[in-house]
């Protein structure tokens, strides 16, 4: 178990994986933040729980898209099981694309001209997850910490 562990959190000292894990964890802070306590504007954890149910997500959904966008991108800022907390996230831009914003066509509604949002910044986030989940948490995380002591004797 411990080899396994160990071998889903090695990463290498890489500068770019840092910046790509900072990137996507500091924008889903606070986008995660709005939805479990409430700050920046959001419905805290009750509010958006009712929210998802109202246009038919799941509670248990919605709690592990809460747990994705919050305490996952603060573990990903962290680089704290990096692969998987971006796969959290990649999963939940996913299933934003293909559960809202698809027929809003591929841009964002700059000027207030569509019915919606379109899905570029998801292919952005998505991007950005899909290399973290193949390179791990890059330079400075806690991935590279306990690989170091998971691999030790």
């Amino acid at each position: 178990m411990k080899k396994a562990i160990a071998r889903f959190i090695s990463t290498d000292d890489d500068i770019g994986v840092f910046f790509a894990r900072m990137a996507l964890s500091i924008v889903f802070i606070p986008h995660g933040l709005q939805k479990l306590a409430g700050l920046f504007g959001g419905g805290g954890f009750s509010g958006t729980i009712a929210f998802f149910g109202s246009v038919g997500v799941p509670a248990v959904l919605a709690f592990l898209i809460i747990m994705a966008e919050s305490l996952g991108s603060i573990a990903l800022f962290l680089g704290f099981f990096g692969r998987f907390m971006a796969f959290g996230i990649g999963m939940v831009m996913t299933g934003a694309v293909f559960l809202v914003h698809l027929p809003n066509g591929f841009f964002m509604n700059w000027f207030g001209t569509q019915k919606g949002e379109g899905f570029e910044y998801h292919i952005l986030a998505i991007g950005l997850a899909l290399a973290l989940m193949i390179k791990g948490s890059g330079k400075f995380s806690l991935d590279r910490i306990m690989h170091k002591f998971l691999s030790r004797g």
